[in-house]
């Protein structure tokens, strides 16, 4: 057994943020109890590029994409996400039901990035960040997955300073995150030195 720390997981991250929007009859299958939030017939999809750094618990690549989801507040749920860290896929997996896989990454100059398979590629991406406020904003949202079969919802706590950006995707219409292909996003964004808490503190 692969060992991670216990939650919540305290993180810091330089992270690249892209929206999209999807028609419902497009999206991956959600899990057990997860519901899309919809607007009209489509659904917003977020995709994040991140790069966890010290002083950090873990340091690791991570491109992920998730469904936001009908919730209490924000909530969203992963359908798709992959890390170059052994220990980060088995911590997600087995505390929150998160479907982390392993890939290669590559992050260059710390906005181009691309991601990869032994089978295939997944993606590429480079970001331009334009102007963005100077004060590190705070954001609570839950995550929506299913461990073991049962639905779980795991509070998260993110506080980055936001930058607006220009993004400039290529997603492998054959892969996992094909039904983004041929899309462009609606919005996307830089956020400088994330601090993230991911997990519920110990009672």
């Amino acid at each position: 057994m692969t060992e991670y720390p216990p939650e919540p997981w305290h993180l810091t991250a330089d992270a690249y943020l892209s929206i999209w929007r999807v028609p419902v009859g497009e999206l991956p299958e959600l899990p057990a109890g997860a519901k899309p939030l919809l607007l009209g017939s489509q659904a917003a999809v977020f995709t994040a590029w991140i790069d966890y750094q010290p002083p950090g618990q873990l340091s690791y690549h991570e491109l992920l994409s998730c469904v936001a989801v009908r919730g209490r507040g924000l909530a969203a749920s992963i359908t798709d996400i992959w890390v170059d860290s052994e220990v980060s896929r088995a911590g997600g997996r087995e505390l929150w039901g998160i479907p982390k896989e392993i890939a290669s990454f590559t992050f260059t100059g710390g906005r181009t990035f691309t991601a990869a398979t032994s089978g295939d590629w997944i993606a590429t991406a480079a970001f331009t960040p334009r102007a963005g406020l100077p004060i590190a904003l705070p954001v609570r949202f839950e995550i929506a997955q299913a461990r073991n079969g049962s639905p779980l919802r795991t509070p998260v706590e993110w506080r980055a300073k936001p930058r607006a950006a220009a993004a400039d995707w290529s997603v492998n219409p054959a892969g996992p995150l094909g039904c983004l292909a041929g899309k462009r996003p609606v919005a996307s964004a830089a956020l400088d030195a994330t601090k993230l808490r991911f997990g519920s503190c110990p009672r």
